[in-house]
């Protein structure tokens, strides 16, 4: 089969295109016959050794996954041959990647491909809207009427943040750079769309919250300004740190006690299979009933990895400004 793969880690040209075998599922495992695989930054972290994690060699980037069942292995209850499933945590403590003709994965982690949805659509959504929903919903326990907040609406966590509060009738905060994203994120139903170039964020947040602040609080930034953020927290609220593993931001430990505040942070490959299901079938929900898209803006074949991942770094690392939406990969 063809792959997009590395011998060794390093910039994005270490990325090679070219035959490896064509693995076989083992007990437990379903193959599937690849139709689209999404690229995210942990996939860049880990193919240059930012993030160590063990790497069976040579192996094959990308975590999320959309395809066809092609064969299953002994034991395997939830799929059988010809089922279209999507499903995200490969590549990740072990795992092989899913830039390849045929991945083998376990079935713990997948969830079946609503009618109706295409593959691009389903592996666009999976690391992103499993990280959302990890987010919003186990750790900070959001309600429908509470506001969240949430920096960068139209990337890929946080245009999940965006649409998923407003599943659950909760009211959305969110910044953008541009007036074109103001308008997608305001089509997604966000109540309040910010430009962090041009807005008083605090002066808005604070007008629009009528002075009682945010009750959810989903950083999306590698740096938080906790001074800022706790200004802006309503009594009681939650914040959410998913980013930023470098990161040592100073903490004011008063101003954040004295309003019965809490603060989560959380790895999305952290969680077991059973939570990250919980996550899978509210997804599998929204998509039927429209409520949720992952806004798709660059794609790329397999033979072009290695350009993928430079134009995904120029994008997070060095804040191009040029990519709105996931960058999708087909074989």
């Amino acid at each position: 089969m063809k792959a997009a793969y590395l011998d060794a880690v390093g910039a994005p040209d270490v990325l090679r295109y070219g035959d490896l075998p064509t693995p076989d599922p083992k007990a437990g495992e379903i193959r599937i016959r690849v139709a689209a695989a999404a690229l995210n930054p942990i996939d860049t972290y880990i193919r240059a050794g930012i993030v160590k994690m063990q790497l069976p060699l040579p192996f094959v980037t990308g975590s999320d996954v959309a395809g066809t069942v092609e064969a299953v292995g002994l034991g395997v209850k939830r799929f059988k041959v010809g089922d279209r499933v999507w499903g995200s945590n490969q590549g990740l403590l072990g795992r092989q990647g899913t830039c390849a003709e045929f991945v083998c994965v376990s079935e713990d982690f997948f969830y079946p491909i609503p009618t109706g949805v295409s593959d691009d659509d389903a592996a666009a959504v999976a690391l992103v809207g499993i990280t959302a929903h990890l987010g919003l919903f186990q750790r900070a326990k959001l309600q429908a009427g509470e506001t969240v907040f949430v920096n960068g609406g139209t990337g890929g966590v946080g245009s999940m943040v965006v649409q998923m509060a407003k599943a659950v009738g909760a009211k959305a905060i969110a910044t953008v750079g541009s007036d074109e994203k103001a308008k997608l994120c305001t089509s997604w139903g966000a109540d309040c769309v910010l430009n962090y170039k041009t807005d008083d964020i605090p002066a808005r947040i604070k007008e629009f919250t009528q002075g009682h602040g945010v009750n959810v609080w989903y950083e999306t930034q590698r740096e938080p300004d906790f001074f800022k953020m706790i200004d802006l927290m309503a009594r009681r609220g939650r914040m959410i740190v998913m980013a930023g593993r470098q990161a040592q931001p100073t903490f004011p430990v008063g101003p954040f006690y004295v309003k019965d505040l809490a603060l989560h942070g959380f790895a999305m490959f952290n969680a077991p299979p059973d939570e990250q299901r919980v996550c899978g079938d509210d997804i599998n929900r929204w998509l039927i009933a429209k409520k949720l898209h992952a806004p798709i803006g660059k794609t790329f074949k397999f033979a072009e990895a290695a350009a993928a991942h430079q134009f995904l770094e120029e994008n997070t690392l060095q804040k191009a400004g040029t990519l709105t939406g996931k960058i999708v990969l087909h074989p």
